[in-house]
């Protein structure tokens, strides 16, 4: 899959995602206003922080995808980090901080209008139009996860694409959070007590602080400059040692530049033996291997270093026998 078709997927997923909110944003909250249910006005606050949100991905898709120019010669990329981390903090302030507060407020004061009907048709629907936008994300997290020769959750742990990684959560959240909202409404009903709906309020806030936390971790670790995951970070060493006038890979350096940029950076001790044509050669060819593999290698640069000392006459230290026979695990 190349570059662009990856940025196209995500700016979809976010554009589905967003559209889906809009509308279940103003339907929740008719239903809020009609009912007086604390977890549907809960929910309606969530779909709006959700909308919001996806504005705010969108517009960080779009920010960080400028190309590189003179005063930013890496390029754009980590503004999008910085729009992705303002949107999880608007779910944590809008979202959660309303559910909370209107729950708590519900628990004590025990209003509600009585109207339930139109709680439960909303809800239903509001469950299948996210049940749509969902099952769009998941489908990109398999694809994407497939590769890069990993498991959907691994990949969505440590991906740097945290649009497609907000989404995903965010509607997975929002389907919890309309089953909360459902129990509590329903129970509400059953009991004639309007606890169990302030309880699900709170329960909704919860959930949409977990989620925020999670993201905005996500985005600040992005921000100070995250390596790529330790697995491909091996496979690109062994790569390059893998390379005819390369002795070793003493150094390398990985950072993610952007959701679809990486920079590799590393010292190269070449064979002492190696022309000054081989060498070019040799990186050429290691830029060319790299980017076949990994296409979202925006940068690449080898350093040649000379050949350290033997271990035995670092530090007076005695050399160490290897440990197993030398391979390395990608899995890990």
């Amino acid at each position: 899959m190349s570059q662009p078709e990856v940025k196209s997927e995500s700016v979809g997923t976010v554009v589905v995602a967003g559209s889906a909110n809009l509308a279940i944003a103003a339907a929740k909250l008719f239903a809020g206003l009609i009912s007086g249910s604390a977890s549907m006005l809960s929910e309606a606050a969530h779909s709006v922080a959700d909308t919001t949100t996806e504005v705010l991905l969108f517009l960080a898709l779009r920010r960080g995808a400028r190309p590189a120019d003179a005063r930013h010669p890496f390029g754009y990329g980590k503004e999008s980090y910085v729009w992705a981390f303002f949107a999880a903090l608007f779910t944590f302030v809008a979202g959660a901080g309303f559910a909370i507060t209107h729950g708590i407020t519900t628990i004590l004061v025990h209003e509600h209008s009585g109207n339930y009907l139109v709680s439960y048709v909303v809800l239903a629907v509001s469950f299948a139009i996210e049940s749509v936008s969902l099952a769009r994300a998941a489908r990109q997290v398999h694809r994407e996860s497939r590769r890069w020769r990993t498991t959907p959750w691994r990949y969505l742990r440590l991906t740097a694409d945290t649009t497609l990684k907000a989404v995903f959560l965010e509607d997975s959240a929002a389907l919890i959070g309309l089953l909360l909202a459902g129990a509590g409404v329903g129970l509400s009903e059953l009991t004639g007590d309007e606890l169990w709906d302030g309880v699900a309020s709170v329960l909704i806030g919860v959930l949409l602080l977990a989620v925020a936390a999670t993201l905005a971790y996500t985005n600040l670790s992005l921000l100070v400059g995250r390596a790529v995951p330790e697995r491909l970070r091996r496979e690109m060493e062994l790569s390059l040692a893998g390379l005819p006038e390369v002795n070793r890979i003493d150094t390398l350096f990985t950072m993610q530049l952007g959701p679809m940029d990486i920079l590799v950076a590393a010292k190269v001790d070449f064979r002492d033996d190696a022309t000054g044509a081989a060498i070019e050669a040799t990186a050429d060819e290691a830029e060319r291997r790299l980017r076949e593999r990994y296409p979202e290698i925006r940068y690449l640069f080898l350093d040649p270093t000379g050949a350290l000392p033997a271990p035995e006459h670092r530090a007076g230290r005695e050399p160490e026998p290897p440990a197993g026979d030398g391979t390395v695990d990608p899995g890990l």
